[in-house]
């Protein structure tokens, strides 16, 4: 147990008591930041409304600065071979695939004269660097198997920015009726255009929908217009400034598309969170008798310390996103350890001056006031639902306890058959031209060669460029599943040479090496493409080889996911027992906490493959396309975000559980008094983020759409559940032994541990 000498005194309902405003020593930490930032307050406000405004210009431009993709390993010879055939050989698979559809056979003459001229024209229009069709290759796979439709395979050149944006213009220009033609596009480039304009058109569908919620929510909880609005007001100025960080931080580094819609969201409903706590001890201690300078210093010294602690648990959870090579993961951990940190900031540095100027005018237009069923006069020891709740769990902790990690264990079974892919046309919304092209694609042909396998042999000697590379080929065009295989030396299927080295093959080769493009009839994006790269990869090369495409990407990204999962892991567990340890100055509180956090994440694991990759009760989040599979990378993004924000409302739980322990000395007292007087905030709380995490799942977007529903059901359990039954019932079974550390590791908490002040 923590030296409580150390502690301040406190009263019987656990709040610190302390010297009046004017007395004692100048106050030091929060509680003196809160007084210099009340003393300065109209500067203050000057200062804040500037800075808000700046943002606001700067950071309306900021969703044109971000970028699509980034789900696959970077390093991994999957992305090596694709740099590579890009920087060396200026080649690669196809961005743009235009689907030409006629009422006649394509190899009617006048079509097939239309289409070379279509092909030849495509490839002179700018940006494009290279394109063929079936009129121009002959390739068979180009033809739908009734032979109306032919493709034409566009590689737009620039990175990965510029071939979207131009891709854009491209649709508007080539999309339609081309002579006997009528042209619909997809492809890479294609698809993460029209998921940019989603994305944007989903942001400002799910603001609308999160922010009158949220008031709804808010005044719920506070009665009180004025209070309600506060948190408002200090998680608008989050979001704001929240889009010139992303703007500023894509000026140094690739940061994902879905960071703003997932960003944004975060950083709403955490900056209305910290709100929400800091104004409720604000109003408790006006309540308590102390004078509006006061309260807003212990507001700070209590719930402001809270805040702090709580931001950095979410910052650490992030933070273990950095393990994992994927400029996806990457980004949204740099784009939200800078918008939780500046939720925490903004929700210190905004709410003292504002609470010194409205002062015990927070409690105006009560619109609830006839509803609420505790008056200023009532007891603190006996609350309402969530006091009963505690009090009736803890006289039969086992059984409650075990009853509902049963439940979520059971919500988490359907995780055990989970399959994962990568991104694909299939995020869109159904009916999306892009989406239907890629669909018709699909069905009406053959091993079209949209997505092939490239084997790249950036150093091959001259001398095994013929028998060895002949050998080489044949081998691969032998591999189950392979269409053919082309290169220096001509076409090759079945093991054996179909067509001789054309005009075409000088451009699979420089003077150092030469790279292969391999057609095959397997679903890239699949169990069996995976299995088809790996055989691939065994066929002995005549030099280091190395093989690139969807379904090498696909097998790379989840080894290297594999890899880097018990990295992340530590980096969570480790840093956050040193945190709840240096906070609570227990050894076994912090592993309860770890404990408690991840088995709340269960019924939300179980519910992504139910829902998306099942295709069950897909009402309940709107129509999407269901695929079989989950986006390989949503599963670590969910556990790190999620597991922060549970982890969040640990540090609120246990903030007040240690209060009333110190004060009391009483286990089970305490954890009733903490269930009780957070649990209500807790709700709150729990229901804002859900709110506005939950509204991405409005998203015509299936993988916002995912985030959105499984982060709001965790966050959700977590509020119920688990804070409600799970933790009451562990602490009542551990007693004392809770707050239980050995002498030298109390005595480094005395020295080093982090108290209120």
């Amino acid at each position: 147990m923590t030296n409580q000498s150390q502690q301040p005194t406190r009263t019987a309902d656990g709040a610190a008591t302390g010297p009046p405003a004017a007395a004692g020593p100048p106050a030091r930490g929060l509680a003196g930041l809160a007084r210099r930032l009340i003393r300065r307050r109209i500067p203050l406000f000057a200062v804040i409304a500037v800075i808000t405004a700046a943002a606001a210009v700067f950071g309306a431009g900021a969703g044109g600065d971000l970028s699509s993709g980034g789900y696959t390993a970077r390093g991994s010879d999957s992305a090596r071979a694709e740099k590579i055939l890009d920087e060396r050989f200026g080649a690669g698979p196809p961005n743009m695939v235009l689907l030409a559809a006629g009422r006649q056979p394509v190899d009617d003459a006048a079509a097939a004269r239309a289409g070379r001229e279509l092909t030849e024209r495509i490839g002179h229009l700018s940006g494009v660097g290279h394109a063929e069709s079936y009129w121009t290759s002959r390739d068979p796979a180009l033809r739908s198997k009734d032979g109306r439709s032919a493709l034409i395979l566009v590689r737009l050149s620039g990175d990965d920015s510029t071939a979207n944006r131009r891709s854009g213009t491209l649709v508007d220009e080539l999309g339609g009726a081309q002579g006997p033609f009528r042209v619909t596009a997809t492809g890479t480039a294609v698809i993460n255009d029209q998921i940019e304009k989603q994305s944007d058109e989903d942001l400002t569908k799910a603001e609308l929908i999160g922010a009158p919620l949220t008031l709804v929510i808010l005044l719920a909880a506070f009665g009180s217009l004025v209070a309600a609005l506060l948190p408002l007001l200090v998680g608008i100025v989050s979001v704001v400034c929240t889009l010139a960080v992303l703007r500023l931080l894509a000026a140094f580094t690739d940061v994902s598309l879905f960071a703003m819609n997932v960003t944004t969201a975060l950083g709403f409903g955490l900056a209305v969170d910290y709100s929400l706590f800091i104004v409720t001890r604000y109003r408790e201690e006006l309540a308590r008798g102390l004078d509006v300078a006061a309260a807003i210093a212990q507001a700070l010294r209590t719930a402001g310390r809270t805040v702090l602690f709580s931001a950095l648990t979410v910052v650490l959870s992030l933070a273990a996103l950095l393990a994992f090579p994927m400029m996806f993961l990457e980004s949204l951990a740099y784009a939200g350890i800078a918008v939780v940190t500046l939720a925490a900031v903004t929700s210190l540095v905004i709410l003292p001056p504002v609470l010194a100027v409205i002062g015990r005018r927070i409690d105006r237009l009560d619109v609830f006031a006839r509803l609420r069923r505790r008056t200023p006069g009532s007891d603190p020891e006996r609350g309402g639902a969530w006091h009963t709740l505690a009090t009736r769990v803890m006289r039969r902790p086992a059984l409650a306890g075990a009853g509902v990690a049963v439940l979520l264990v059971a919500l988490a079974l359907p995780f055990a058959h989970a399959r994962f892919g990568l991104t694909d046309d299939r995020i869109l919304p159904p009916g999306a031209p892009a989406q239907t092209a890629a669909d018709t694609i699909r069905k009406d042909f053959s091993g079209a060669g949209t997505d092939p396998l490239t084997v790249v042999l950036p150093d091959l000697p001259a001398k095994s460029r013929t028998t060895e590379l002949g050998s080489y080929m044949a081998g691969l065009s032998a591999v189950d599943g392979t269409v053919r295989v082309d290169g220096p030396l001509g076409s090759w299927a079945g093991g054996r040479q179909v067509a001789p080295p054309g005009a075409a093959a000088a451009a699979f080769s420089d003077a150092r090496g030469a790279w292969l493009n391999v057609v095959s009839d397997v679903n890239p994006n699949s169990p069996a493409g995976e299995r088809y790269a790996q055989q691939v990869r065994a066929v002995p090369p005549p030099a280091p080889a190395l093989v690139g495409g969807e379904a090498a990407a696909l097998a790379d990204t989840k080894d290297v996911l594999k890899d880097r999962i018990p990295y992340a892991a530590a980096v969570i567990a480790l840093s956050l027992l040193v945190l709840l340890f240096l906070f609570t100055g227990s050894l076994v509180v912090p592993f309860q906490a770890l404990l408690l956090n991840t088995l709340s994440l269960t019924a939300s694991f179980g519910a992504m493959v139910y829902v998306f990759q099942d295709g069950h009760l897909k009402w309940l989040v709107g129509d999407f396309i269901h695929t079989g599979q989950l986006e390989v990378t949503v599963p670590v993004l969910m556990f790190c975000v999620a597991f922060g924000l549970s982890m969040d409302y640990t540090v609120f739980l246990l903030s007040r559980i240690r209060e009333k322990y110190l004060a009391s000395d009483d286990n089970t007292r305490a954890v009733v008094f903490g269930i009780d007087h957070t649990g209500r905030l807790i709700t709150a709380a729990a229901l804002v983020v859900a709110t506005v995490l939950g509204a991405l799942a409005t998203s015509s977007l299936s993988l916002l759409k995912l985030l959105g529903a499984g982060l709001a059901l965790a966050v959700l359990v977590d509020a119920t559940l688990v804070r409600g039954i799970l933790v009451p019932a562990v602490m009542k079974l551990c007693g004392r032994a809770n707050w239980w550390a050995p002498g030298p590791v109390r005595r480094l908490h005395d020295r080093i541990g982090l108290r209120e002040g």
